[in-house]
């Protein structure tokens, strides 16, 4: 009987020792499932805020394009204007070289004129 005994407080502490550890383990599940609902929450998290940098990317991306695209428009304008005021001022120069030209003549006919005068006076 006493053999009996013994083997049944054995038993109680064998099924107490089984109880605490399976409570241990469940203690231990919850625990680690929280942390996995919390991982799984943060990656959500961060996967929204990854398609929000896409979008901003996209968005940064297509402006980006445009300006680049009316910056070579503006370049092509500018070399345009500047190849219109090189010849501006080519034809400028040309205009003066002749003013200048004109204006000599002009002057020596005025004086060749103004000889004229004094001879007639003379006669």
């Amino acid at each position: 009987m006493e053999r009996i005994k013994e083997k049944l407080s054995n038993l109680r502490v064998e099924a107490d020792t089984a109880i605490r550890r399976a409570e241990e383990a469940e203690a231990k599940n919850k625990k680690l499932e929280q942390a996995l609902l919390e991982r799984d929450q943060e990656i959500k998290s961060k996967d929204h805020r990854l398609d929000d940098l896409e979008k901003e990317l996209e968005h940064i991306s297509r402006v980006y394009k445009e300006a680049s695209a009316k910056l070579h428009s503006g370049d092509i304008d500018a070399e345009h204007n500047e190849r219109k005021l090189q010849r501006a001022e080519q034809e400028r120069d040309i205009w003066e070289k002749k003013y200048e030209e004109a204006e000599k003549k002009y002057r020596k006919a005025q004086a060749d004129l103004e000889e004229l005068v004094v001879n007639m006076d003379n006669l």
